[in-house]
């Protein structure tokens, strides 16, 4: 298979996935032999939540929608341009393990896209917290074009017999994932957040744009903001207000008993917050907070923040910002919506994976 014949067959999944916006949506573009596939995942994402609280129907539904926009045959080729010349040559498909987190919705799909397109064999671990939504979405490639059915394998039990791993997972398990696949081609991820950069005069609409970058998927996945910085000084009055167009967090039972311990805590210790009740906005000097939880650091000078971004380089995920006084960020509202050149950790997937040495 060909790489022009992988990029029309993921170009099609896209189209249909586009289709899951709501689950109200039925566009008659929609052809005859996915029509059952669309009915089986419409029903899957409204299950998936009695499998897995976190995982509720308005997050499934955006997580698919994101990768929908990933897959627009323009953004497919774009992203391919450096990679072109090594994926029309001719080599034997190589079987890669990738064992995939559950902390949201089709996390490991950008690997099983990599895999994929880059010629070789994808191996996956589903997680158990997410163990149906890929294999719903393989299907639906493989009707769309056969020869995938050959390509793909997914287990919920232990990977052996693979030639190339990538692995993800907590700072814990990433050294156990070290150890036990060190023989091998590796990609080893570990825990990363998202870090947002206000500088006070951000609109109301920016602002609550920010909540999207926080509360989506309650903060769990790794391009979730978990610290912002702002001027010393800085009036929260209107991010707090602006956080209310996200108020319906509290309404998850998961979500609201993190938040009520993460406050007990603070209690406890006499820790100066502020509070709307459902997100602690406190003052810490580290990246990492809680679930319902934000940390907050202030700056004088921008060059304050470039060191902290240095210091952290190896835990911040994606700088979210509309301050033209730092590189390679991306607009408020938008860390949920990775581009296919949005590595995870940084490390260039299809570079691994059309050079690695078997």
């Amino acid at each position: 298979m060909n790489a022009q014949k992988r990029i029309v067959a993921f170009s099609k999944l896209g189209k249909f996935l586009a289709c899951f916006k709501n689950k109200d949506y039925f566009p008659d573009s929609i052809p005859d032999f996915l029509i059952k596939h669309y009915h089986s995942i419409n029903k899957l994402i409204e299950d998936t939540k009695l499998e897995n609280a976190w995982f509720t129907e308005e997050n499934v539904r955006h997580a698919i929608v994101s990768i929908s926009g990933m897959l627009e045959r323009d953004n497919i080729e774009r992203w391919l341009i450096p990679y072109m010349d090594r994926l029309s040559a001719e080599k034997q498909p190589k079987k890669t393990g990738v064992v995939m987190a559950g902390n949201i919705p089709l996390v490991g799909f950008h690997d099983f896209f990599c895999v994929l397109m880059s010629g070789n064999r994808f191996y996956g671990k589903v997680s158990s917290d997410d163990p149906g939504l890929l294999k719903k979405i393989s299907e639906v490639l493989i009707t769309i074009e056969p020869d995938f059915k050959e390509y793909i394998e997914l287990t919920g039990e232990k990977l052996s017999g693979f030639d190339a791993i990538i692995a993800t997972g907590s700072d814990n398990t990433s050294r156990y994932f070290k150890f036990y696949f060190e023989q091998y081609p590796h990609i080893i991820r570990k825990n990363r957040n998202g870090l947002a950069i206000l500088n006070g005069m951000e609109s109301r609409d920016e602002l609550i744009a920010l909540g999207e970058d926080i509360f989506r998927y309650f903060g769990r996945g790794c391009r979730n903001v978990s610290k912002i910085f702002v001027p010393e000084n800085y009036n929260f009055n209107e991010l707090v207000k602006a956080f209310e167009s996200y108020s319906q967090v509290q309404d998850h039972r998961k979500y609201i008993n993190n938040y009520d311990y993460n406050k007990s805590i603070l209690i406890l210790n006499k820790t100066p917050f502020i509070d709307n009740g459902f997100v602690i906005i406190k003052e810490d000097e580290t990246l990492v907070s809680p679930i319902s939880v934000l940390n907050v650091g202030y700056y004088k000078k921008a060059e304050e923040v470039s060191d902290f971004i240095d210091s952290y380089k190896d835990k911040i995920q994606c700088i979210v910002t509309n301050s033209p006084d730092f590189e390679n960020t991306i607009p408020i509202g938008k860390s949920q919506f990775p581009e296919l050149w949005d590595y995870a950790d940084g490390i260039d997937t299809m570079e691994f994976l059309l050079n690695v040495e078997y």
